[in-house]
């Protein structure tokens, strides 16, 4: 995902790539020779979160697409973003589809009784579900009731065939696959009908459009902003 990104950054003709930070090769504290006035993290929960702090310490705006961060670590983002010269734009998505897909998935729910997701993602993915997934849940529940499933239907042979409780109470399966790349399917239904909203990524660079967004637009958005939905106007 950093090789994409370094790509499409170097592909756009009003930014300039100054510095790609790995674990064997430059430090983030190269940033600051390098002047960057955004730092682009795509890595894991943990180092997210630390690259996040030396971000707000340093004023240097912060684009964060990592997932697996725990509603206590994004507190954090949010408190120490409101308190620094920098801000943030944390996203679980930034294919501009998948935005999409969470938005109307949430417009839809307060017509429908029940809902399932199903995310498959590639077989490296460290975390389950998808932080997509999660936040598709937490915007459908914001706008319905609660999705709490009946427990006496659950009659499941093999523990966990029905999946993990998400928020609300929506369940979420997760399939880690070798040679995906990153599907979320939601599928919603009351009585006579069901209505399934999918979107698919075929290839990383799917997600270089809302990347590139965050990065002209974070300087606009004191503090923490979540999710691209505000960048899209919804």
């Amino acid at each position: 995902m950093g090789q994409t990104v370094r790509a499409a950054v170097d592909a756009a003709v009003d930014l300039e790539l100054v510095a790609a930070v790995d674990q064997e090769g430059l430090t983030i504290d190269s940033l600051t020779d390098a002047r960057a006035q955004v730092a682009v993290d795509f890595t894991v929960a943990a180092s997210a979160l630390e690259n996040a702090r030396w971000c707000s310490a340093n004023d240097v705006h912060a684009v964060i697409g990592t997932s697996g961060l725990s509603d206590r670590d994004i507190a954090e983002l949010g408190e120490l973003f409101e308190a620094s010269e920098a801000n943030a734009v944390l996203a679980a998505n930034f294919a501009i589809g998948a935005v999409l897909m969470m938005h109307f998935a949430a417009l839809a729910s307060p017509h429908f009784e029940t809902a399932e997701i199903i995310e498959i993602h590639h077989d490296t993915k460290v975390d389950a579900p998808s932080g997509t997934a999660i936040r598709t849940a937490e915007l459908m529940s914001q706008r319905s009731n609660d999705w709490n499933p009946d427990p006496t239907n659950d009659t499941s042979v093999v523990p966990g065939s029905r999946g993990g409780a998400g928020p609300g109470g929506i369940p979420i399966h997760s399939l880690r696959i070798r040679g995906a790349v990153a599907n979320q399917e939601v599928v919603l239904g009351t009585t006579g009908q069901t209505l399934t909203i999918r979107h698919d990524t075929t290839d990383r660079s799917a997600f270089m459009p809302g990347v590139l967004l965050a990065v002209r637009e974070v300087a606009n958005r004191p503090g923490l902003t979540l999710g691209l939905e505000p960048l899209l106007g919804l």
